[in-house]
This record gives C-alpha cells, structure tokens and sequence, in this order.
C-alpha cells in the first residue's frame, strides 16, 4: 500500500478498536505508527517488508506499553500490525511476518499499482475523513498540541512519493489524497509551533512575574 492507505486504515482500525475500548485516542501517534513499519525504505542495511514488519517484532517491542498502560496500548497496536497484517500482506510484495524466527515472505502480491489497489486505497481514504469530519476528530489537528509535531514522522510518507516518486511513484488518483495528508500535517505542525510556541513562552513569562511579584511581597514584610 501506499502511504494513504496505510494513513486511512491504521486510523480507522485504531478509531474502531478505541470505541469498542472505550478508550481515549492520539490521532497523531495513531497516524504515526500506522506507517512507521516503512522507515525501512530509509535504511539501506534493511531489508524492505523485513524486520520492521514482523508480528513478532512489534509485539516484543509493545510488552512495555501493554504492562504500563494496558487496555489503553490496544489500539496503537492495531495501528501499527495493520500496516504489515492487512495492508502490505495484500498488496505489494511479501511480507517477513515472523522474522526473526524465519525470513520467509508472505503475501497475496497485489499489484501496488493496480485498479484493485488504487480504488481500496481511495475508499478507505474516504472512509477515515468522513469519521474525522463526523466525529470532529480531525479538529484536534488544528490545536496547538505538542503532539501534533509526532506528524513529522509520517509527513514525508506523503511528501516524497508525491513530489519526489521516491520510494514509489504514485498513481494519478491517489496524488489528491497524499495531498490532502501533505497540507493537514504541514498545517497542524505550523499551527503548533506558532501558536504553541507562544503560549509556552506566555506561560513562562507570567510564572516569572508571579514569582517577581512573590518576591516583592516577601521583602516588604516586616
């Protein structure tokens, strides 16, 4: 899959699992784990679809998050195998799912590029902005929140296959929706390190003329 539908899917899988969890979600760590399995593609020492994209990797590498946070972990998790589970098992090329044990590839080989691919892709593109906009979740991208900056990691699987066609070139009918990801990522990281910057130094400045004030007080006493 390309970035969208890795973008759209591990979003909707975390969406569903945190509803039936009850639990609260970070949108922007969810989107981030959701393609974080092809940080592989910048590594020349990895092999693509290898380690970073093995069941029994990922699950080693959550036991610290499922014994601090439990239930709560359940639907990052989700975010992250889906992108190896379902996505890149299906289309694409075959995938190391048990590495290290084995370094056999699994895979339905679908055409990354074909119809088949480019319409799931778009459904499920479809699918995740219409929860966003129903659930109002997408406004949280537009407030200044520290997290929103976790966008960094995932922007460039957007940008570069987009504007680059580096790793992949993309399709003519997805370069909207990588687009689409492109600006809401760019605009929720400016609008943090703008208005969130400022708040902080706002924030700093007045603790520091409350303790000046404090200050004064105690000197006046008698």
């Amino acid at each position: 899959m390309y970035a969208v539908g890795h973008l759209a899917l591990g979003y909707i899988c975390g969406f569903v699992t945190s509803k039936k969890l009850k639990t609260s979600l970070n949108i922007p760590l969810i989107l981030l784990l959701s393609v974080i399995p092809d940080v592989d593609l910048l590594i020349p020492q990895l092999q693509h679809r290898g380690p970073t994209h093995s069941i029994i990797a990922a699950t080693v590498f959550f036991i610290p998050f499922f014994v601090a946070y439990h239930e709560r972990a359940i639907p990052y998790f989700i975010a992250l195998t889906q992108h190896f589970l379902i996505g890149d098992l299906i289309i694409g090329g075959r995938v190391q799912l048990f590495w290290p044990i084995t370094t056999q590839g699994y895979g339905m080989e679908i055409g990354i590029r074909s119809p088949i691919n480019v319409t799931t892709e778009s459904v499920l593109f479809i699918i995740a902005i219409a929860i966003m906009l129903k659930t109002r979740e997408i406004n949280v991208l537009f407030k200044p929140l520290p997290s929103n900056l976790l966008l960094v990691i995932p922007l460039p699987s957007a940008f570069l296959p987009t504007f680059m066609n580096y790793p992949l070139n993309v399709p003519i009918w997805l370069i909207p929706p990588h687009l689409f990801y492109v600006f809401l990522f760019l605009a929720s990281i400016l609008l943090y390190l703008f208005k969130g910057s400022k708040s902080v130094i706002h924030r700093v400045l007045h603790q520091n003329n409350v303790q000046g004030l404090n200050r004064q007080k105690l000197i006046r006493l008698p």
